[in-house]
This record gives C-alpha cells, sequence and structure tokens, in this order.
C-alpha cells in the first residue's frame, strides 16, 4: 500500500482533533455562545478544517464539552494550532468559563467515516442482494 506523508512527517489524510472542557452548568449556554464567536469561527477560517462537532454533557452541577474537529491533514492542524499541535488553543476569555484548561488535545488518523445517507444507500444494495 503506498502512503503519503506531509511536511510534517505525519500520514496525510483526515485527522480528528479532539479537546475537552468543564464548565459549570449555568456557565454553558454562554461559554457554547464564546465557543461560537472564538474556536469554531476560527476553525472554520482555517485552510484544511473539514468540519467541528461539539459535544456537551450534563453532570450534576458542571457541564463537559468535547470537540471534534476534523482536518485533511496534519500540516491543516498546524496551520490552526500552530508549532505545537498537542498543545490545547486557548482564548482570552477562556478562564472565565473552564474549571481547569487542559494542556493537551488528541489526534486520531480518521480510519473509516460513513455518512448517513451512505449508510441508507449500502443497506438498500445489501437489502437487495439478501433477496
Amino acid at each position: 500500500m503506498l502512503r503519503a506523508f506531509d511536511d510534517y512527517g505525519a500520514e496525510s489524510g483526515m485527522i480528528a482533533r479532539i479537546w475537552r472542557g468543564i464548565t459549570l452548568k449555568e456557565k454553558a449556554d454562554d461559554y457554547l455562545a464564546y465557543l461560537d464567536r472564538t474556536g469554531l469561527a476560527d476553525y472554520a477560517k482555517t485552510a484544511g478544517n473539514r468540519g467541528v462537532t461539539v459535544l456537551r454533557r450534563i453532570q450534576g452541577e458542571h457541564c463537559e464539552f468535547m470537540l471534534i474537529s476534523l482536518w485533511e491533514s496534519m500540516s491543516a492542524v498546524h496551520e490552526f494550532a500552530g508549532e505545537n499541535p498537542e498543545k490545547a488553543v486557548y482564548y482570552p476569555e477562556d478562564e472565565q468559563y473552564l474549571l481547569q484548561m487542559e494542556p493537551l488535545v488528541r489526534h486520531y488518523e480518521v480510519a473509516q467515516q460513513l455518512e448517513a445517507q451512505q449508510l441508507a444507500v449500502e443497506e438498500k444494495i445489501a437489502a437487495k442482494k439478501r433477496k
């Protein structure tokens, strides 16, 4: 199998960047709005970004956020995160919302990704084959 590498020596291909943060429950909606104006806006402006999913979970008095951003390569991640892409990117007002500032993010190679429409087509094809 032929493998391609980007300018940083990493295999090129879709990369998922995962960041996690925790706020107080009563600040969750305000923090989501703040994320929209800061980090999510910067994701959208960065070449090579292929979208982001924002997850949130209320647990007692806290709200956990998880951002899963998709990037076309590690080079694109570097464009967003800078020289050290493992380091979390924070904005000036994050300290007003976050209970702790996790220093690192995680990156994963996207091994497979199925869209809902693609799944429906594949189910129809499989059903026809079973007949």
